[in-house]
C-alpha cells in the first residue's frame, strides 16, 4: 500500500513510523535537490547591503508558516504526530507529483540564476539593486512564487494526509496575495515607468498570451 502507516513497535523506532512508498520518494528527492538549490543560490548574496524594505510582522509570520509547510510532510513521513490525517494514494500521482517538483525545481533554480545578486527573501531593495527583464522574467514577473505554487501542488499529489498535503497551497496563496502588490509597489518606487512598461507586457504567474 502507498503511503498507509506501518504498524509501530512498542519502542517507538521511528522506521516503524515511516510510510513507505513511491510517493514518499520521490517528495524526498524533490526536496533534497530543491533545498540543495536554494542553499547554493543564495551563498553569494551573503554581505549584500539592504538600499530600503518593508518588512512587516505580517510578513515574517505569513512568510514562516510558508516555510513550515513546505517542510510540513516529514512529520507525516517520519513521525506519528499526524497519522490521524492519513489517507491512501493512487500509485499514479507519484508520476504527475514528481513532473510538478520537477517544474517547481526548474523555475526556482532558473529564478535565482536570472535574479543573481538581486534577491531577496525579504521586501526589500539591495544596494545596486537592478530590474531584471530577461531568462524566465522575459515571461512572467514572479516565477519564484510559480515555483512555490507548483512545489504546494506537488505535495498535495505526493503526501496522502490531509494537513501536510494541501498546507503548502493554503500558507502559500496568503503569502503571495500579501506579497505580490507591496513587492511590485516597491519595484515601481524603485524603477517606476520602466517596471511599468515591463509589466503590461508580462504575467505574474505564468507568461501573458501574445497579442
Amino acid at each position: 500500500p502507498i503511503l498507509k502507516p506501518r504498524a509501530r513497535s512498542g519502542e517507538g523506532d521511528i522506521l516503524c513510523d515511516m510510510k513507505l512508498g513511491a510517493q514518499t520518494i520521490v517528495y524526498l528527492a524533490g526536496l533534497v535537490v530543491g533545498s540543495v538549490v536554494r542553499v547554493f543560490s543564495t551563498l553569494p548574496l551573503r554581505g549584500n547591503v539592504r538600499a530600503f524594505g518593508r518588512a512587516s510582522a505580517l510578513d515574517r509570520g505569513l512568510l514562516s508558516f510558508a516555510s513550515l509547510g513546505m517542510t510540513a510532510p516529514l512529520f507525516a513521513i517520519f513521525t506519528p504526530w499526524l497519522s490521524f490525517a492519513d489517507y491512501s494514494l493512487p500509485p499514479w500521482t507519484a508520476w504527475p507529483g514528481g513532473v510538478a517538483f520537477a517544474g517547481a525545481i526548474v523555475l526556482l533554480w532558473r529564478s535565482h540564476a536570472d535574479l543573481g545578486r538581486n534577491w531577496s527573501a525579504r521586501l526589500e531593495i539591495r544596494e545596486g539593486h537592478t530590474l531584471v527583464t530577461g531568462g524566465i522574467y522575459r515571461h512572467m514577473r514572479h516565477p519564484m512564487y510559480a515555483a512555490h505554487l507548483l512545489w504546494g501542488i506537488a505535495q498535495v499529489l505526493l503526501i496522502g494526509n490531509w494537513i501536510a498535503g494541501p498546507v503548502l497551497i493554503v500558507s502559500f496563496v496568503p503569502l503571495y496575495i500579501e506579497r505580490a502588490t507591496r513587492e511590485e509597489a516597491i519595484l515601481i518606487e524603485r524603477f517606476g515607468e520602466e517596471y511599468r512598461e515591463y509589466a503590461r507586457h508580462t504575467g505574474r504567474l505564468w507568461p501573458r498570451r501574445k497579442r
